[in-house]
């Protein structure tokens, strides 16, 4: 009876299915991580890249709103204090800003020919199910 039990004790198909739920364990945190970093940190260090060429991109004439709400056009910036000064309402009152809290900028900025080009043929062709260029009618 206690040579059965070693047997039983000893079988190779239960030692593999532990080896297979160790390995299965570490591919389903490895997959947690794959996708926090996909879905939570890759577009927020997206949007901080986006928000700091926005705020370097600035210039002096620029419409822009503050995450305060407050509306104004710039009128000077010091990059040696990292502020800008903008002018608000006809009375041309000035404020002094740090560019951190520049929300978003609101003048509209001419695209060069080319990219207008591409963009207005790409808005004139014709797209079937999931974007993909329908083939043309000619071949009829």
């Amino acid at each position: 009876m206690n040579f059965l039990n070693q047997v039983v004790l000893a079988d190779p198909a239960q030692g593999s299915a532990n080896a297979f739920g160790t390995y299965g364990m570490i591919l389903i945190w490895v997959l947690v991580f794959a996708a926090l970093y996909f879905f939570v940190l890759r577009p927020s260090s997206k949007k901080k890249k986006e928000e700091a060429q926005m705020r370097n991109s600035l210039e002096i004439g620029d419409e822009i709103t503050t995450i305060g709400g407050i509306m104004g056009r710039v009128v000077a910036i010091k990059d040696d204090e990292d502020a800008i000064i903008i002018e608000t309402g006809s009375d041309r009152v000035k404020m002094k800003f740090k560019k951190w809290c520049i929300s978003t900028v609101d003048t509209v900025k001419e695209a060069p020919a080319k990219e207008k080009a591409a963009e207005k043929e790409e808005a004139t062709e014709k797209k079937g199910l999931f974007g993909k260029k329908k083939k043309d009618e000619e071949s009829k």
